[in-house]
């Protein structure tokens, strides 16, 4: 056993028997590094990463490999989930220096963490043009021995050039036009949309939930019928392809083909919580049955298979079950008729099963009918009986570690959901969440953490890694969303602390938006910021709309100043490249259309119903307790207040009557 095996990561414990004598990401290893004059190596993956688990039985079980490994590296392994900083200031380096990134990263590093040379996933023997890692070990190693100043100064001009990436130039304009922006968004999305079937671009195609909530709130500005039918289109593909699970709920990260049916088969939360809001926006929207089944089914194995005791969700499955991609998925013809009996041929239609089968001889389970989700009692008889089939297999792993970000992700989504739907066990399941972020990812002094894991014979359970910006952004959205759901006023208040936290530990005073790292974390070789909506908000969207949503609950100028500041930086960047800023898109709606702001008073949860049943991206709501707020400033109970600027119109006093002010207000 190595030094990894006392971690927390499940990812890191997976690399604690290699023969490769890995150490944590931390001072030890670069002091060692220095000590014994060799370069790091740095190896970047996750625990739920099919190829990052190729490579280690390719080659960091392997014990040549390692032996010239320890002989001529420091070696260091780095969940980047557990690490985003690390991870997005050295993917950088990768995609600079090869034009592509993805996991397993490797980069090789001076003693200093000065990345000098870097790819992705290595081969055991060079194929398909790409080195072997072995002759990449060799390379490196000979050119650190042999020319050394040319290492340096390369790695010298590498770090330069990834402080000046991480840097905009201070905004030279206030904040564009958020409903302008949106249309231009609207117009380079239009020329990416895939007709066919849905979703923006070919293959590899990925799930783009905030692209798409984009345009629905650009549809609900505009009118324009077309660009509704892209969300729905691009919806009905991706719930009828393979990339989602028509057993037991939920989506795989993405897929390999355009029809979206061979999915990469490991689930994220953070996915499965995007798309968990934008399905319920879509069912508010549309009306569609099939969406609230999505719902439904996405929710149950969220609580059935992430959530942990305690409350809290695990990051993430694994592609692989017994060391093969999609084992646990897929089905032969054969077994499909064992398993679902007298409903077989059923099932067999439904799910286009056939002998050959689509993926590698067997079936992935799938809707050839687009949008026709909703299963006859025989369909759903097969399909019961296909599921407890399925459940006495073995399972793909389980990165259980608890992540603050992803986990006000599915609070956020949960939340909403549940309202939405009226089901009170989804809500006690979102609160329960947010109570156990708070008991287990905040320090007494009030510091959010990034990752906790449970422990065993070996380690404590605990808290690790000081969060990040995004955690703090996820975390504060949660929490109003919390506030919104329950009318708890402590969610509220614990959104704010939250929010002056993140204003204080992340922002940046040199008119750059928010740092990636607080101004208490270890010093990195260059600057990290977030500011690109990937696979997660980034903390810079996430914070825009946060702190817009919170500003309009409590009547904090301060928090829409910053929002406005982040928005002015980079919202004139969104309309070029809408794929990359969909969140940011979203808040800068919400910035140009200005929250309306909904106060209920007394107990009129027929009133509050009303709310919470429609799609109301940019309004607020305030009901329950009273807290600090100009929206409880002298309101007679029992009746609803719709305001803009905490100017209200006359009061709803029944549910026509709301309806008709919300109508008229947003």
């Amino acid at each position: 056993m190595n030094r990894l095996a006392t971690e927390g990561s499940p990812y890191l414990r997976q690399h604690a028997d290699n023969p490769v004598d890995w150490h944590p990401w931390g001072d030890e290893a670069f002091a060692e590094a220095r000590r014994s004059d060799k370069p790091v190596l740095l190896s970047v993956g996750y625990s739920s990463c099919h190829w990052c688990h190729v490579m280690a039985h390719e080659s960091f079980e392997d014990p040549a490999t390692a032996e010239l490994m320890n002989r001529w590296f420091v070696n260091v392994k780095v969940d980047r989930e557990e690490r985003p900083d690390v991870d997005s200031l050295y993917m950088e380096a990768v995609t600079s220096l090869t034009g592509h990134g993805g996991w397993p990263m490797t980069v090789f590093l001076t003693p200093e963490g000065e990345p000098f040379f870097a790819g992705t996933y290595f081969p055991p023997t060079a194929r398909h043009g790409m080195p072997s890692f072995g002759d990449v070990l060799q390379r490196v190693s000979d050119a650190w021995g042999e020319r050394r100043g040319d290492v340096r100064d390369q790695a010298q001009r590498i770090t330069a050039a990834l402080d000046r990436a991480a840097r905009l130039p201070p905004a030279s304009g206030g904040v564009p036009d958020g409903h302008e922006v949106l249309a231009a968004a609207a117009g380079a999305l239009r020329r990416q949309y895939d007709a066919a079937w849905g979703g923006f671009g070919h293959a590899p195609k990925f799930p783009q939930a905030m692209t798409l909530e984009a345009l629905l709130r650009h549809w609900r500005n505009s009118g324009d019928d077309d660009v509704l039918a892209m969300v729905v289109n691009s919806l009905d593909c991706m719930a009828s392809g393979g990339i989602y699970d028509h057993l037991g709920g939920g989506f795989s990260r993405y897929a390999t083909d355009q029809r979206w049916l061979v999915p990469h088969f490991e689930k994220m939360l953070y996915d499965n919580a995007l798309l968990l809001g934008l399905y319920t926006a879509a069912w508010q929207v549309t009306g569609k049955a099939r969406y609230r089944q999505v719902v439904t089914e996405t929710v149950g194995y969220l609580l059935r298979d992430l959530r942990l005791p305690g409350g809290g969700f695990a990051s993430a499955e694994d592609a692989d079950s017994e060391g093969v991609e999609g084992k646990f998925y897929v089905w032969r013809l054969e077994e499909i008729r064992s398993a679902a009996g007298e409903a077989a041929d059923a099932a067999v239609d439904w799910y286009g099963a056939t002998s050959e089968g689509n993926f590698e001889g067997a079936n992935i389970l799938w809707r050839p009918v687009r949008g026709d989700l909703l299963r006859s009692p025989e369909v759903e008889q097969a399909r019961r009986a296909l599921f407890e089939v399925r459940s006495q297999r073995v399972r793909p792993g389980l990165d259980d570690k608890v992540l603050t970000e992803w986990n006000g992700l599915a609070i956020a989504a949960l939340a909403p959901a549940a309202v939405a739907t009226a089901d009170t066990a989804w809500l006690e399941a979102a609160e329960d969440c947010g109570e156990f972020l708070l008991q287990n990812l905040r320090r007494p002094d009030g510091r959010w953490l990034r990752s906790w894991q449970a422990g065993d014979d070996e380690r404590p359970p605990g808290a690790r890694h000081l969060a990040c910006a995004a955690d703090y952004a996820a975390v504060l959205d949660a929490f109003c969303r919390l506030g919104e759901a329950t009318g708890r006023a402590r969610w509220i208040d614990e959104a704010r602390r939250t929010a002056d936290d993140l204003l204080e530990l992340f922002w940046d005073p040199d008119g750059g938006g928010l740092l990636t790292c607080g101004h208490d974390a270890e010093p990195l070789v260059a600057t990290p910021r977030d500011l690109f909506d990937n696979a997660t908000p980034s903390a810079s969207s996430a914070a825009a709309l946060g702190l817009m949503r919170l500003g309009a609950l409590v009547g904090e100028g301060t928090y829409h100043e910053r929002a406005a500041e982040i928005l002015a930086l980079l919202g004139p960047l969104a309309g070029e490249h809408p794929s990359g800023f969909g969140n940011l898109l979203c808040a800068l709606d919400l910035h140009a259309a200005g929250a309306t702001e909904v106060v209920i008073t007394g107990d009129r949860r027929d009133l509050v119903g009303v709310v919470h049943g429609a799609w109301l991206p940019n309004a607020v709501l305030a009901w329950g307790e009273p807290y600090d707020s100009p929206l409880w400033a002298q309101r007679p109970d029992g009746a609803a207040y719709v305001c803009r600027r905490y100017v209200c119109e006359a009061p709803a006093s029944d549910a026509d009557e709301l309806r008709e002010r919300l109508a008229n207000a947003i």
